[in-house]
């Protein structure tokens, strides 16, 4: 059984602090669909998102919310409608994601090419073509 204390995250580094905010699996892809589109409701989300499923995307925004990153927006009409945007406090997280990104690009993928804001591998690139 895990203690109180194992889910406060440390908070004796900024780092940490943000960490906090942006770790989990989807929750810089939701913050990433949300700077880009502006707006999008949570089944836009899931057609985003490949490989998310619902549970995990719902938790993951309602932590985001939480958090005061994103806000969501209810509709009061038949059938429900719920929108998701971002904050200020989670627009000022965009230039840090960039950074990141770029570091990713530059250390972990270093055949990976940056085109026009769209990233593409060579290698699967090739291999799409020599399968057609």
């Amino acid at each position: 059984m895990m203690s109180q204390d194992a889910k406060v995250p440390r908070m004796d580094c900024a780092i940490d602090a943000t960490m906090s905010v942006i770790e989990g699996r989807w929750k810089t892809v939701v913050l990433c669909k949300l700077a880009m589109k502006k707006k999008l409701r949570f089944n836009q989300m899931i057609k985003e998102i490949d490989g998310v499923s619902p549970r995990i995307l719902s938790k993951q925004l309602r932590e985001l919310e939480s958090d005061g990153v994103i806000l969501r927006t209810s509709f009061p009409e038949i059938p429900p409608r719920v929108e998701y945007q971002l904050t200020e406090k989670g627009e000022s997280l965009i230039p840090l994601l960039k950074v990141m990104g770029d570091w990713g690009l530059r250390n972990m993928f270093s055949n990976t090419v940056k085109f026009e804001e769209v990233y593409v591998n060579p290698t699967e690139s090739s291999q799409e073509s020599s399968s057609s």
